[in-house]
């Protein structure tokens, strides 16, 4: 019992050492329209705030170094029904590729996930995917057929 253990223990340690990151090796005789792909450097948390014990929501802000910034309300509803659900209302903003910056206002509950910006057009929220009923039949224990 204890050999096993030892080698499990092994295996684990082999598992859990630290992966170096080597920059890959590119082949000198590669075709001219591959060329290596530039990183972005990685972004910095600037600023977060988070009330996350709270007994109805949550909420929290964050603002990182590439100019991602996201603000968060979040709130239980018929709290304590079989009703109860969590409503979420936040904003996100983001510069593109273009360098325009981009706000996404949003709400998700139990109508789903409805975002609205400048940039996302009206359809985007006018159609709702829902569940398939054959679906909701096989999580009812009523079967797909």
């Amino acid at each position: 019992m204890k050999p096993v253990l030892l080698l499990l223990a092994l295996i684990g340690l082999t598992w859990a050492r630290p992966q170096f990151q080597h920059p890959p090796q590119v082949p000198q005789n590669r075709p001219p329209q591959f060329r290596p792909v530039a990183r972005a450097p990685l972004a910095t948390i600037l600023r977060y705030n988070a009330n996350l014990g709270l007994p109805t929501g949550f909420s929290y802000a964050v603002d990182t170094s590439n100019g991602i910034s996201e603000a968060v309300i979040g709130n239980v509803r018929n709290q304590g029904t079989k009703d109860e659900s969590l409503a979420v209302e936040g904003q996100y903003s983001y510069v593109g590729d273009d360098g325009q910056t981009y706000l996404v206002h949003y709400t998700a509950d139990e109508n789903g996930f409805q975002p609205a910006g400048q940039h996302i057009p009206p359809a985007a929220n006018t159609r709702k995917l829902g569940i398939p009923s054959a679906a909701l039949a096989s999580l009812a224990g009523g079967g797909l057929g």
